[in-house]
């Protein structure tokens, strides 16, 4: 899907963001969270592979704190079919002319937003696919938290609630996650505004449904360029007037952001 060459939520009293530390568990590690609002929460820990992937994530993408334990913390193996490669830093087919994208671009994403998901905050993930990123987002979000993951094929939606109830049932169950068919184009109007969007799929500009989305304080990284053409990761932030700043970060290959016919 992707290859890349190259204003955060109040804590209130919700404190600082919640840590995660390791517990040994029979057969697997375990990994419980700590601080917060979600104490109760406990996650399983990829394959040692999964484990060895995000450390070389770590080193060659700078990717740390909350995203690093959430992505490592979501198992790739549980998104990608049982024919693909899901520790491979590379793009993965999974049916119905999509693909997950390359762990590297899911972790210069969630580096890039990660001071919009703190502990309490609210994100949506426009193209949600498989489903990966969303689950790792609300791992983010906490309890007391919401994401919602969108995309234009029911088939896929299905696809990615059964890829997270594996393991993260319970993020669908809080209503915590919620994963929804949608038109990427227009959002999620009825649940904004969003502390932090993530765009999965290439738009020919940046939508302004999204910009008008956003939160003040919040940002939104989406690739913009058409379909076979120049494409670019932009990274857009709303200061507190309401006016977005667009900053370029990169070049990108992303398959086309669809819109739904009216």
């Amino acid at each position: 899907l992707v290859s890349f060459r190259a204003a955060a939520c109040q804590r209130g009293a919700m404190g600082d963001p919640p840590t995660w530390a390791p517990r040994q568990a029979v057969g697997a590690e375990r990994w419980v969270r700590q601080g917060g609002d979600s104490t109760h929460l406990r996650r399983r820990v990829a394959s040692p592979d999964w484990g060895a992937a995000i450390e070389r994530l770590s080193r060659t993408t700078g990717l740390g704190g909350a995203a690093m334990e959430a992505m490592r913390a979501v198992d790739r193996a549980e998104f990608v079919p049982g024919d693909g490669s899901p520790y491979l830093d590379a793009p993965q087919r999974i049916g119905h002319s999509a693909t997950i994208s390359a762990p590297h671009m899911h972790a210069m994403a969630l580096n890039i937003l990660s001071e919009n998901l703190r502990v309490g905050c609210r994100a949506l993930d426009v193209g949600s696919g498989s489903g990966y990123l969303s689950a790792a987002m609300a791992l983010m979000v906490g309890a007391s938290g919401h994401v919602i993951g969108i995309d234009y094929l029911e088939p896929l939606v299905a696809l990615s609630r059964r890829n997270v109830a594996k393991s993260h049932s319970d993020l669908l169950e809080s209503g915590r996650l919620r994963l929804e068919c949608g038109d990427g184009w227009k959002g999620c109007p009825k649940d904004a505004p969003f502390d932090a969007i993530h765009v999965g799929a290439a738009a020919v500009d940046v939508p302004q449904a999204l910009i008008d989305q956003l939160k003040s304080g919040g940002r939104m990284v989406i690739p913009v360029g058409p379909a076979g053409g120049d494409q670019h990761f932009m990274q857009v932030d709303k200061d507190d007037m309401g006016k977005a700043w667009i900053k370029q970060l990169g070049n990108v290959v992303y398959v086309p952001l669809v819109r739904i016919p009216d």
